[in-house]
């Protein structure tokens, strides 16, 4: 029997012919939530990105689902715990965009320090305003890293390069572990009191949703500097204005938002914050990466073979 494959967001031509190998492949990447549900009932396997929602109600109209596909890390947008229950098997690929997204960090870093936006920005008004933009380098600055996973070891790898001082704090790796990454283990308020720059990366979960608000950023360096290309939802948005208002924070550059897209008015339009629109695994190479990835991942679990990357929990 020919497995049936739908593919409800945008995936890389390289895994589109991968799956094609193993059954046949139906993409519809601007699909409805209700045109999801009347379909889904046809299909053996859902290969999704962040766009598509894969609730509890979704999960249940897949009466022949077998395996759902998250074509990058993050599965917040899937109810891991429904599929589980409902014995359907979700795989993800997270090894797909973690040198895009730490070479993004890297770049907002950057820009932040350097006001690389609001530069451009006057030249293209055909102004030169040279003594408006007086930056700070990054050598000899620290940088605290919240998670040290694969794509902030990344970071840390490129940060050490520029002369940065990196300190990490993860709570599910021990002192060796941290360095091996190539960063100094310290205490998660070690790293928010110690840290120039502050860069996220962490899951969004019960555990860290707003771990970053008014508290700590009471306890960080007065011009300490945030980014966060993880999650949005870890930041309190609110808190972090408040900051950015009072100089407690010099400056943020976020590349995700509590709402994506962020509504009028948002933090995202804060004028010491650099905005980019969750494209942190936006390169060819990622998404190359990832659609061959996920393709391997789905075709593996229709057929019964060894996983690499099945998920259990949205923890």
């Amino acid at each position: 029997m020919t497995h049936q494959i739908l593919v409800s967001d945008g995936l890389s031509d390289d895994g589109i012919a991968l799956l094609k190998t193993g059954g046949e492949v139906t993409v519809n990447s601007k699909i409805t939530a209700d045109e999801l549900l009347a379909a889904l009932p046809e299909y053996d396997a859902l290969v999704v990105r962040s766009r598509t929602k894969v609730n509890a109600k979704v999960i249940a109209a897949g009466s022949k689902l077998k395996v759902i596909g998250r074509a990058g890390v993050g599965v917040d947008n899937i109810d891991v715990a429904a599929a589980v229950a409902k014995g359907v098997i979700v795989v993800n690929s997270p090894l797909a965009a973690s040198v895009s997204v730490a070479e993004h960090t890297l770049g907002l870093m950057l820009a932040l320090a350097r006001l690389i936006p609001a530069a451009d920005a006057s030249m293209k008004q055909e102004k030169w305003e040279k003594s408006a933009f007086m930056g700070v380098e990054l050598n000899g600055k620290t940088l605290g890293l919240l998670g040290l996973g694969r794509i902030g070891a990344e970071t840390a790898k490129r940060a050490a390069a520029l002369g940065m001082t990196v300190i990490a704090y993860d709570p599910y790796l021990n002192d060796e572990q941290i360095r091996a990454r190539g960063a100094d283990s310290v205490s998660f308020d070690e790293a928010i009191a110690q840290s120039d720059y502050i860069s996220l990366h962490l899951p969004l979960t019960a555990d860290t949703k707003s771990m970053i608000g008014s508290a700590q950023f009471a306890r960080m360096k007065k011009g300490a500097r945030l980014i966060c290309a993880a999650r949005g939802g870890v930041v309190d948005e609110e808190a972090l204005k408040v900051a950015l208002d009072s100089g407690q924070v010099a400056g943020a550059a976020l590349d995700v938002f509590a709402a994506e897209p962020p509504p009028a008015g948002s933090i995202a339009a804060h004028p010491k914050v650099i905005a980019t629109p969750h494209v942190g695994a936006q390169t060819h190479e990622a998404q190359s990466r990832a659609g061959l990835m996920i393709a391997e991942e789905v075709l593996a679990a229709l057929n019964g073979r060894e996983l690499r990357w099945r998920v259990m929990s949205n923890e």
